[in-house]
């Protein structure tokens, strides 16, 4: 797959890159698979804006997507490659010996034609393949991972992503994350083989604001770019520093200020993610 370009026809034209979607076999055709989900455009059932900055953007369907994989020893073969606009990487549409069709996510290097399976044992260490953590070799890269027993996966879900088995302690399985985070996961949890595919999605250039828009992307205002009574930013003759640490337009420091609470989960965490100093 590869960054495609194209002849700078018009301004934003000459920066505007995407992805080669060659690999896209067939359109959505599955109606069963298929839901319409209301664009709530960041506001609550009071009608009040709780995330800001969000649009309806394009109209589309929603893929509904077999995050358990609980479909246990019944082998699929992998009958169409499909475009899904509610997220960065291909999706997979699987049918199953029993007739039974379902959409996953497509691992790096699993094509049309391609037999997979989910087991809650042992299976072959080929992209595709879904089990239990305990039965996965230590150094194998995975996806789609589980974070309670049949909850269905919730980490490492975005293109180009990856966790690796880093070793076993009792009934919990060690993992480094994406963002380098090592975490301890129960061993009863499934996890799908391989590497997210759509690797080169982070590589793409939007180049224009309209482009946003479709995507559901409203623009974003700097806060020294607004009045005293909008954001603490504010006021001020010409550009002023706001003299106090960034805050949020309700007053709660930013960029680099804690926010996470105190979680269950957290004795889990063996190593946190680095932290990024230009944040």
């Amino acid at each position: 797959m590869a960054i495609k370009t194209y002849r700078p026809l018009t301004p934003s034209r000459r920066f505007y890159t995407n992805v080669d979607s060659s690999d896209i076999t067939a359109k959505a055709s599955v109606r069963s698979l298929l839901k319409k989900l209301p664009a709530h455009a960041g506001r609550n059932n009071n009608g009040r804006i709780t995330s800001r900055h969000k649009q309806a953007g394009a109209k589309k369907l929603y893929r509904i997507i077999d995050f358990k994989r609980n479909k246990f020893d019944i082998p699929g073969t992998v009958s169409t490659v499909e475009y899904d606009p509610y997220r960065n990487c291909r999706i997979a549409l699987i049918t199953y010996a029993d007739g039974d069709k379902r959409y996953v996510i497509q691992p790096k290097g699993l094509n049309v034609g391609d037999k997979i399976q989910s087991s809650a044992e042992g299976l072959d260490i080929k992209p595709g393949n879904a089990m239990k953590l305990k039965n996965i070799p230590i150094g194998t890269l995975i996806h789609n991972v589980e974070m309670k027993p049949g909850k269905g996966g919730q980490m490492v879900r975005s293109a180009g992503g990856s966790a690796q088995i880093m070793g076993r302690d009792g009934k919990y399985v060690s993992l480094r994350l994406p963002s380098s985070e090592m975490r301890l996961i129960l061993g009863e949890c499934i996890a799908t083989i391989g590497t997210v595919g759509n690797e080169e999605y982070g590589n793409i250039v939007i180049a224009k604001a309209g482009r946003s828009r479709h995507m559901g992307k409203r623009p974003q205002t700097r806060g020294s770019a607004m009045n005293p009574i909008d954001h603490p930013h504010g006021g001020g003759e010409g550009k002023t520093n706001s003299g106090r640490h960034p805050v949020t337009p309700w007053g709660k420091p930013t960029k680099g200020a804690k926010t996470r609470r105190k979680k269950a989960s957290d004795k889990l965490i063996i190593t946190r993610r680095k932290s990024n100093p230009k944040r």
